[in-house]
């Protein structure tokens, strides 16, 4: 059994503080992706580097406490590819690719839009260029998972207050048409929405008002599969007893061996 997880941490040295690092041991996960590092690579201690004995791969943004991606993994990667190869988003440290045979896993953090105009307009150029990538991983013939922090909640059951956010960053039309081509064009498959249709699912909850005690989130974490490893997929959960961050760890098992 491949054990998967995925978790945006919100600067990874905040989260070690509150215990992360032992959840990692305790999860019994094979692989984790991980976003919003806000770290570069001589702030990271040897624990954030190779948590227990994990083999651990990143890719740091250029500005100091900003962004960042890291794949842990308990096999060492044959291959690892390090941005997306377009200077403007991989100064600010969003992708990071992990071959293992067969299998690739990628941890990607999407742009938000919500802090300013020119910052939409950035995630809109980051989703133009990103489409043809996962186009061409699609057509790799490899079984693939790309985790991480998208940024958009697809369908009204993603998040809590739908009605009230059709025109903010995360659930406007043009986004969330993005993302539904991704699945029925492109044939990734979502596979929190794949295992459980009806379950919402949220991982990410505002620090305002009371939004994580009355469960106000949204779903903006995902592991976006191929459809053969799709198929594999044997259960998932998002992780709630521990709060680490704004976001929930989303982990997901398949039958696949590692």
């Amino acid at each position: 059994m491949l054990k998967i997880m995925s978790a945006n941490v919100n600067g990874i040295r905040s989260a070690y503080k509150k215990g992360f690092c032992e959840y990692l041991a305790a999860s019994g996960a094979d692989i984790v992706c991980v976003q919003e590092l806000k770290a570069q690579e001589a702030d990271l201690s040897a624990d954030m580097k190779a948590p227990h004995g994990m083999h651990g791969v990143w890719h740091c943004a250029e500005k100091r406490g900003y962004s960042g991606v890291a794949v842990y993994s308990r096999r060492q990667p044959d291959r690892v590819q390090y941005g997306m190869g377009i200077e403007e988003f991989d100064r600010e440290g969003r992708f990071v690719r992990a071959d293992f045979g067969k299998l690739s896993v990628i941890s990607l953090y999407l742009p938000s839009g919500t802090s300013a105009p020119e910052r939409q307009e950035l995630k809109y150029r980051f989703l133009d260029a990103f489409y043809p990538m996962l186009s061409a991983m699609k057509a790799e013939d490899r079984d693939i998972v790309v985790c991480g922090d998208w940024n958009i909640a697809h369908q009204n059951i993603d998040l809590k207050n739908w009605k009230g956010n059709q025109k903010n960053s995360g659930f406007l039309p043009q986004e969330r048409e993005w993302i539904g081509k991704v699945i029925a064009t492109l044939g990734w498959v979502d596979i929190w929405r794949h295992l459980y249709p009806d379950i919402p699912g949220y991982t990410w909850w505002s620090n305002r008002g009371q939004a994580y005690a009355k469960d106000v989130g949204w779903r903006i974490d995902y592991q976006m599969v191929t459809p053969a490893l799709a198929a594999k997929a044997v259960s998932a959960h998002i992780y709630k007893d521990e709060k680490f961050s704004d976001h929930a760890p989303l982990v997901a098992e398949y039958d696949y061996p590692f």
